[in-house]
């Protein structure tokens, strides 16, 4: 690091992307918005390459997951907090969103009343004072973004003032999903109970169950996390996210070096908090379902799970763990229910004890051992020197890595 004038000059920020990697971020542009429309609504459904109505449902379901998955990197891979009620942010969005789709429905409901079923079944007479603005659309979204942002907030900001860190720091955020499930089972809070919010019929006045409508939500779903890829890509180059990477691998250096880690633990934890409620909101009506169940201990595990098989600290990878483990799930519990939930705990086991870098770290292992094999061409040039007794030809510096 070079020095003027007793100020350090931080080395300049990396492109965004590299040149394989736009290549590969427009690959999964045009197969988001392009190819997976085509084969869905062009091709005819008796063809093999037709997309089914199921597939895209599915793929739009793993997309929200992956969202989640990439915003548990951003707190767990690059700050360092593991956090085990990510499930909340991700249902506090949902039921935003839920709460909408319901008063869509109007009187197309069973009971033929303004009020959603599950009010008119418990004899309420009126709207509780937090469905107020559920009928627009503009405030459903603004609410889909402040209520995770704000429970984030309050919990975060005591927790992290307290200094709690660490495995006391997940049970917390355990017990912090365990109540908010509690709390939404009751019927008394208005969010449908056990059963939550279902039979959704419109958004924006449209009908949520045709085709285009599936293909609508399954765009804007990639879309939407090709961007806050984006956004993490220029997050972790930038100076506060070398700041995150500093408090995960020794806050009290930083903090001798002058920086207080409690608001850059705090913004990343609203951040990653904002975007898991944003993933539930395009979650629900894809699915067509929203209930507790989502704020569960077991989900929010599961979300830490996405992160660490696909291998933390990648951006790229949580992404890859939420569609190969959601893949697995959709596949196991149709052949082997019952062995999912073991299936699960094995395979955060194995990661945990064999390939801590995940996916992506056996694959980026992988890629150096075959570079360090020497081709062909150069063990020949070797053994010519020797035979000539001139010294070994010394193999180039990988382009990315340099001498050590």
């Amino acid at each position: 690091m070079t020095t003027t004038n007793s100020h350090s000059i931080l080395p300049p920020q990396a492109p965004l992307l590299s040149r394989k990697g736009w290549s590969g971020f427009l690959v999964a542009l045009i197969a988001v918005c392009a190819l997976a429309p085509v084969l869905n609504l062009a091709v005819p459904a008796g063809s093999a390459f037709h997309l089914s109505d199921y597939g895209v449902a599915l793929v739009g379901k793993i997309m929200c997951y992956a969202i989640v998955a990439l915003a548990m990197d951003l707190i767990w891979g690059y700050t360092g907090i593991l956090s085990l009620g990510h499930g909340v942010f991700f249902a506090l969005g949902g039921y935003a969103m839920g709460m909408y789709l319901m008063r869509q429905i109007g009187r197309d409901g069973n009971y033929k009343s303004d009020l959603p079923d599950f009010m008119v079944f418990l004899d309420w007479k009126e709207l509780p004072w937090h469905w107020a603005l559920s009928d627009s659309f503009v405030a459903t979204l603004a609410l889909v973004v402040l209520a995770p942002g704000v429970v984030a907030f309050v919990f975060g900001y005591f927790a992290f003032r307290s200094r709690i860190k660490g495995v006391y720091f997940s049970i917390i955020t355990q017990a912090m999903t365990f109540a908010a499930m509690l709390l939404f089972f009751r019927n008394e809070t208005g969010f449908g109970g056990n059963n939550g919010f279902t039979d959704f019929k419109r958004i924006l006045g449209m009908p949520i169950a045709t085709p285009g409508m599936r293909m609508t939500l399954f765009v804007i779903t990639g879309c939407t996390l090709l961007g806050f890829f984006l956004f993490a890509k220029w997050l972790v180059g930038s100076k506060f996210g070398r700041v995150l990477q500093a408090i995960r691998d020794a806050e009290t250096r930083v903090m001798f070096s002058g920086y207080n880690p409690l608001p850059y633990k705090l913004t990343i934890w609203v951040i990653s908090a904002v975007m898991c409620g944003v993933a539930g909101a395009l979650y629900v009506p894809q699915v067509g379902i929203i209930n507790p169940s989502e704020m569960s201990t077991a989900a929010s595990i599961e979300m830490a799970v996405w992160a660490a098989v696909g291998g933390r600290a990648t951006l790229v990878g949580p992404i890859l763990g939420a569609f190969l483990v959601n893949g697995m799930k959709s596949w196991l519990t149709v052949v082997a229910p019952e062995f999912w939930l073991y299936c699960l705990g094995g395979l955060f086991i194995a990661v945990t004890l064999f390939l801590p870098d995940g996916v992506v770290g056996l694959w980026r292992r992988l890629a150096r051992r075959k570079a360090a094999v020497p081709t062909p061409a150069a063990a020949a040039r070797a053994s010519a020197d020797r035979e000539d007794g001139a010294a070994p030809t010394a193999p180039l510096a990988p382009a990315t890595g340099g001498a050590r």
